[in-house]
């Protein structure tokens, strides 16, 4: 890489800069978080899903760092100097001196930073977990960053040369054969493959995203202009505390052939039910269980305002695994939007327009 660095400091006397092209691909990512922040997330405020989304790029570009780090600092127990880290438009990259003087020492240096990324990945899925049901924040920033790393983990050690896959296959073919020439021949040609492969894999996928895109222009269209507000049940049925799944399936569900209730304790809301949580329990305790010990509580339902955009909400439902959805507005509940007629409703205007 060529032309101007900015300079941040030394560590183990290791040059850390940044490329002015870094500067490009963080941007794009935070934009993209905080798109995707403000569809999953309809309720955060402006600010919360901007900081939310600057903060989360960071901590991946602190992650591509540390995954570099992990390189450099076997290389230097391993007494091969490293003169910098750089971070530009396509991560970063460690600027090591010289190749490994031995296969056992390649081998530890290239399968440093798939493994570090692998520690990250599990610390942002711990984070997930414990932010689940009790920080929405924290929950969505470790979700995407432990899946972010453990991506970066796996396609780093894909088998194609010069990525850290490719180095560990040199290292062993390497360490085989006894010859390093021969080694990465093998490496390189495999790293030749695996880049053909990409190619046609990329053809393919732009042509699955294009008939997706189409789809998704056909679904904008028909449901257009269409608010949460215009099509949510008001009359939501209520049902008390107590009750046994069986009582609620045989004296509510099947009298009314409504899909979701609120389970009110006077005027309490503890939560809601839906033949969705039914369907995770064994049929043979419907008999001893109680509708409060298998509701989604009121702590975890995620809601949305009555302005939302009846598409960003059938794909919210999507990606959460949800069949129902409160509108709430200024804490309190206005109704319910449930899948079945969203897509009732999507299956009438279809029919209309053909």
């Amino acid at each position: 890489m060529k032309g101007p660095k900015i300079r941040l400091g030394k560590l183990l006397g290791i040059t850390f800069q940044i490329d002015p092209t870094w500067f490009v691909v963080f941007t794009l990512i935070t934009l993209s978080l905080t798109s995707r922040f403000a569809e999953e997330y309809p309720h955060w405020t402006t600010l919360t899903y901007w900081m939310v989304g600057i903060l989360t790029s960071i901590l991946f570009f602190v992650s591509v760092v540390l995954h570099e780090l992990a390189h450099s600092a076997v290389a230097i127990s391993k007494g091969i100097p490293v003169r910098s880290i750089t971070l530009f438009i396509f991560g970063g990259v460690a600027q090591i001196s010289r190749e490994a003087s031995r296969p056992g020492i390649e081998f530890l240096v290239a399968a440093a930073g798939p493994a570090a990324s692998i520690v990250i990945s599990l610390f942002f899925g711990g984070l997930w977990l414990l932010g689940k049901g009790n920080s929405e924040v924290v929950a969505a920033l470790g979700q995407w960053l432990a899946e972010i790393n453990l991506m970066l983990a796996l396609f780093n050690l894909i088998p194609g040369f010069p990525l850290d896959g490719g180095r560990i296959l040199r290292s062993i073919i390497w360490g085989i054969s006894g010859n390093f020439a021969k080694a990465t021949r093998a490496a390189s040609t495999l790293g030749k493959l695996v880049a053909y492969l990409f190619i046609i894999m990329g053809g393919w996928f732009l042509l699955n995203a294009a008939q997706q895109s189409f789809q998704q222009i056909v679904l904008r269209e028909t449901l257009s202009g269409i608010k949460a507000n215009d099509m949510m049940t008001r009359d939501c049925p209520r049902i008390p505390p107590g009750i046994t799944v069986a009582q609620f399936l045989e004296d509510f569900l099947f009298q009314t052939g409504r899909h979701c209730f609120l389970i009110m304790d006077q005027d309490m809301l503890l939560g809601i039910i839906t033949l969705h949580e039914v369907n995770k329990m064994p049929r043979e305790h419907w008999d001893q269980t109680r509708v409060e010990e298998i509701m989604l509580p009121l702590q975890q339902l995620k809601w949305v305002s009555p302005d939302q955009d009846i598409v960003k909400i059938l794909e919210y439902m999507d990606r959460e695994d949800i069949n129902q959805v409160p509108v709430v507005e200024q804490g309190r509940l206005l109704g319910m939007v449930g899948r079945h007629e969203i897509l009732r409703l999507l299956q009438r205007r279809l029919e209309l327009s053909t």
